[in-house]
């Protein structure tokens, strides 16, 4: 245990954080649920960034005639640095999310910039991912020619800009 707090000190004094990660899980036997939170952890344990990870399934619940089983995890995790967390919630979406250690959260600009970078992609995955399944193929239609347009007049504006400062 001491080697445990040696590593959680050490890391956090390096920029690290130790947080509490809380998530709801579904599944329809028991027996799935289990094999999913397991499998589930075990994929925030092997993320890049994450020192060390310890969950825990509380025990599942049967939402009726055996076929809706529910139950929660929570995963303490010490990640080497508030965008390795950032990220982290981005990909699994935890409900709540505690973060234990340190007291206060500084970044350098490099890792805002990495975090709000990471974010925006996030986004714009969700986004297509959502567009693509629910859009109607003429909306789509509008949406790519709405982009080029943007595209188009981004190329415009950056010959202008370079017509300004003489290049």
């Amino acid at each position: 245990m001491e080697d445990a707090e040696k590593l959680t000190r050490d890391t956090i004094k390096d920029g690290g954080v130790l947080a509490m990660l809380y998530f709801d899980i579904h599944a329809s036997t028991r027996e799935a649920l289990q094999e999913l939170g397991t499998g589930f952890i075990n994929s925030i344990i092997h993320r890049g960034g994450v020192v060390f990870a310890y969950g825990e399934i509380d025990e599942p619940v049967d939402g009726g005639q055996g076929k809706n089983w529910s139950s929660s995890i929570s995963v303490k995790v010490l990640t080497k640095n508030f965008v390795t967390l950032g990220t982290l919630c981005m990909a699994h979406s935890p409900f709540t999310v505690e973060i234990l250690r340190p007291d206060e959260i500084k970044l350098q600009l490099s890792e805002a910039h990495e975090l709000l970078g990471n974010m925006s992609a996030t986004t714009a995955d969700y986004k297509r991912y959502i567009l693509t399944k629910i859009a109607k193929p003429e909306e789509l239609a509008g949406l790519e020619n709405a982009l080029r347009k943007r595209a188009e007049m981004g190329q415009k504006m950056l010959k202008e800009g370079k017509k300004k400062e003489g290049v």
